[in-house]
């Protein structure tokens, strides 16, 4: 069982145009709106794939009633704290032409510390019922203390689940010293987060995160695919001559399809084929976890995995 904080939901709007050029009009080709922010996208994935999901989630005005109603018909199972503000909207534009990507991302509103409270307290009810894993991943909202993201750690490992963070920020470092049990970041990410530059040994990364968590951290690297080290080996997983001109939501996707795996009691090598191909799907088609299941099955099957 997989249950999910999501810290910064929004309505996600992905236009395709023939091509963006600023400062004109532009008719799309295609328009995807979808529940989004990084941990409703990665459990929608995660639920494609098959994952038993919870959600708990902040949601606020006629954006976040659309974004429930979303949840609800993909078969999310929510538990929604009303918030006082409107659920912001993310806006995504991909040119045909050049394959390039524009993105209008709006903050996560502020977030009063008694809202947050209320997430977490509906989050421990869950916990407390579902082993398994509780998962929390994306920008945090402002105007939370700094050991916020910590403490969520703390939360699950006092109900004795496994928790997997994706975050990025001020929050991270605290939550690393509470030794969470994956840590799921890009490259970027991890060489800010050590200190070093960003093009050196991914592997070598991941191991020195794994020395500050205990657990088993997994790096992506764009194109290239992804490694991990779980103590015992280190597993990198690629899928060659996959490019999709979409790739908003594929590291969530990729997340999702992780833990859905992992959570079956895999071994590591086996949830990192199925991230890689769910990652892989989604970048396919417009819209963050959009992705057709069988198609993320198949390319599971063409996922290179080189273990060490």
């Amino acid at each position: 069982m997989i249950t999910i904080a999501g810290p910064s939901p929004s309505v996600d709007i992905t236009y395709v145009v023939d091509d963006y050029r600023l400062g004109q009009i532009h008719r799309p080709t295609t328009v995807a709106r979808c529940p989004g922010g990084k941990a409703l996208n990665m459990a929608r994935a995660a639920r494609r794939v098959g994952g038993d999901v919870a959600l708990v989630t902040i949601l606020g005005g006629a954006n976040g009633r659309w974004i429930a109603d979303g949840l609800e018909a993909e078969g999310v199972g929510t538990t929604t704290v009303p918030g006082t503000l409107e659920t912001r909207t993310c806006v995504s534009v991909s040119s045909r032409a050049t394959g390039t990507l524009t993105e209008v991302y709006e903050h996560a509103p502020d977030t009063p510390v008694e809202l947050w409270e209320a997430l977490c307290a509906e989050v421990d009810g869950l916990v407390a019922q579902r082993p398994g894993w509780l998962s929390t991943s994306g920008s945090m909202p402002r105007g939370l203390p700094t050991d916020t993201l910590a403490s969520l750690v703390r939360l699950g490992h006092r109900r004795g689940v496994k928790v997997a963070i994706d975050h990025q920020g001020a929050m991270l470092a605290p939550a690393l010293a509470e030794r969470p049990d994956l840590l799921k970041i890009n490259r970027a990410e991890a060489a800010a987060t050590l200190g070093i530059d960003a093009d050196g040994d991914l592997g070598g990364m991941a191991r020195a995160l794994a020395e500050r968590t205990g657990g088993t951290v997994v790096l992506t690297d764009g194109a290239d695919g992804a490694i991990g080290w779980d103590g015992d080996a280190l597993v990198r997983a690629s899928l060659p001559d996959v490019h999709g001109a979409y790739p908003v939501g594929s590291g969530d996707s990729f997340l999702g399809g992780l833990l859905a795996t992992l959570d079956t009691g895999a071994a590591l090598s086996d949830a990192l084929r199925t991230a890689i191909a769910c990652g892989a799907a989604n970048a396919l088609v417009p819209g963050a976890a959009q992705f057709d299941a069988d198609e993320a099955r198949r390319l599971a099957t063409e996922v290179v995995i080189d273990a060490q």
